[in-house]
């Protein structure tokens, strides 16, 4: 497979994570992080540090509206919830450093 048939693969996915990850507002960011390690936020902090290496202008506001489809603060007031003391037993247990 050639460089940009690869590269276009793997914006393809991203994309699609991306939608899947907008459609599915009922799945919290800790519960992301319990279970994968990751979140959205961090995905759209990957996609600024990606634009920071490349010297394109990208803000943390921006970048989060790519990931999120809306502005964040719109996205956590319509969908996240408190999470529960076991949520954050769980997410303590696991980010241990």
């Amino acid at each position: 497979m050639d460089d940009q048939t690869r590269l276009e693969l793997e914006a393809a996915a991203f994309r699609r994570l991306v939608s899947h990850l907008r459609e599915r507002t009922d799945v919290q960011n800790i519960d992301l992080m319990n279970l994968a390690g990751f979140c959205r936020n961090c995905l759209s902090n990957w996609m600024k540090e990606a634009a920071d290496q490349k010297g394109v202008p990208l803000s943390k506001d921006q970048s989060r509206e790519a990931i999120y489809g809306m502005p964040y603060e719109e996205w956590r007031a319509k969908y996240q919830k408190e999470a529960s003391p076991e949520q954050k037993a769980a997410f303590e247990k696991s980010h241990r450093h």
